[in-house]
């Protein structure tokens, strides 16, 4: 079976994700560096790695192909992809092969903006149109991957 890893310190759509894995009983895998709370349900496992970026090195040494990785962290993207996981970011966005060089840019350029001074603040905050482009992307990658083949066998 493939699994779903999710980047969860900071991840806003944990619960959608636990909704839709259920349904199509796929296991989860919640990465943190701290404790947090999860359901009770056999598909669903918290996976504690402290350190800086100990939870992204986790992630990107156990993905593998076929698998599902939630993170809005464009390096760790990157280097799921390159392990041949599918990712997604929490807004619903798919980060792919063809566009990850131009995302690795961009996150470049706007931390030396950041830096500078000349851009101030993060990201805006979370929608419910942002949830909803989620869980159709989610399920659609999904229903993408059951019909592919590309389940792992148990």
């Amino acid at each position: 079976m493939w699994i779903i890893y999710v980047d969860a310190d900071a991840c806003p759509v944990k619960e959608e994700i636990y909704k839709v894995a259920k349904r199509f009983e796929i296991k989860v895998v919640i990465a943190a560096n701290n404790p947090m709370r999860i359901p009770n349900h056999p598909l669903v496992e918290l996976v504690e790695k402290k350190g800086f970026d100990g939870v992204d090195d986790w992630i990107a040494l156990m993905c593998e192909t076929g698998d599902l990785v939630i993170t809005a962290d464009i390096p760790l993207a990157a280097r799921s992809l390159a392990k041949g996981a599918h990712v997604l970011d929490p807004r619903g966005k798919p980060f792919t092969e063809s566009d990850i060089g131009y995302a690795l840019a961009s996150r470049d350029l706007m931390n030396e903006l950041r830096q500078s001074g000349e851009i101030t603040g993060g990201p805006a905050p979370m929608t419910p149109k942002d949830r909803s482009r989620f869980l159709a992307k989610l399920d659609e990658t999904l229903h993408k991957l059951k019909k592919l083949g590309t389940q792992k066998k148990p």
